[in-house]
């Protein structure tokens, strides 16, 4: 029985090396999408473009960074000094690292103040983690939501190809009427398009971000709390980018596009890519939820 002894040998080896090559695909990170859209719009400083939301003394700006942070008495946000219609929507973020879990650092869109209990949403939301674990990037849409039980969250969850609390990285959103298109480092990572008007948003938003305490779902469905003997949770947010059709603009206003041929959809290169991170980093679809009620989802 030799040969069946130097397999037994050898199976573990194998596994290690086949291992060792698939995370050093994967570390190399998603192929080149051939075209950058966030070289088309300039960066501003957050005074240009932003005030605070709320939680001002939770709030600094230190040469073109801000700095957010939650503790045990407040969070902080901010919000765009103008609502768009369409735009390119992004900022440079470096999550802080070690216990996070339960605390959420974001980047969205909304027009919660203007239709409150019925709002439109688009969602980038960092959801914080154990020392262990990696950080959840969560991508989401709502339309025409509510705060009573009935909104219905269009979720596509990733894993990171990289270490966001080691360095800035640049997160984008992307928003015209054909469709919406989440953005990391200029790789799309997910395109929704707009297939009808009941599953799309159309009213004008404003930029925010935010940190706080979500304690009750953010992390492993509320498993891991925020725990403020960590305290200050921070985020920092710079190279500001703000580009589009402001709600008051001119009707002649052309609205972004995230492709080289400035028309709807990506180009083969950039859907490439997206497919390389969907491919190895989606961790959540809710189109691929059993538990979801799809007749409330038709765009699935």
């Amino acid at each position: 029985m030799p040969s069946y002894s130097i397999f037994l040998f050898m199976a573990p080896l194998l596994y290690l090396i086949l291992s060792l090559m698939i995370a050093s695909i994967s570390a190399q990170g998603p192929p080149s999408p051939g075209y950058s859209p966030s070289s088309k719009i300039n960066s501003i400083t957050f005074d240009q473009g932003f005030r605070n939301r709320w939680g001002p003394q939770h709030q600094k700006v230190d040469q073109d960074t801000l700095t957010i942070w939650l503790d045990s008495s407040s969070g902080s946000g901010f919000k765009s000094l103008q609502t768009y219609r369409s735009g390119y929507f992004g900022a440079a973020i470096k999550l802080q690292s070690g216990y996070t879990a339960g605390v959420i650092t974001s980047l969205y869109l909304s027009n919660n103040e203007d239709y409150p209990g019925n709002h439109d949403e688009i969602d980038i939301e960092f959801l914080g983690t154990t020392p262990d674990k990696p950080y959840t990037l969560q991508t989401n849409v709502y339309v025409k939501g509510s705060g009573d039980g009935n909104i219905i969250g269009r979720e596509l969850r990733f894993h990171l190809w990289f270490d966001p609390t080691q360095d800035y990285h640049n997160y984008a959103i992307v928003w015209n009427p054909s469709e919406i298109i989440f953005l990391v480092d200029d790789v799309p990572i997910r395109r929704y398009p707009r297939k009808s008007d009941a599953t799309f948003p159309l009213r004008p938003m404003y930029l925010y971000g935010s940190i706080w305490d979500a304690s009750p779902w953010a992390t492993e469905d509320g498993k891991y709390k925020a725990d403020y003997q960590y305290q200050p949770f921070t985020g920092k947010y710079t190279n500001f980018k703000l580009g589009g059709c402001t709600a008051n603009g001119p009707a002649s206003c052309r609205p972004p596009s995230a492709s080289p041929s400035s028309s709807s959809g990506l180009s083969g290169q950039q859907y490439s890519a997206m497919e390389w991170v969907q491919k190895n980093y989606l961790v959540y679809n809710y189109c691929q939820d059993p538990k979801r009620d799809h007749t409330l989802i038709p765009e699935c």
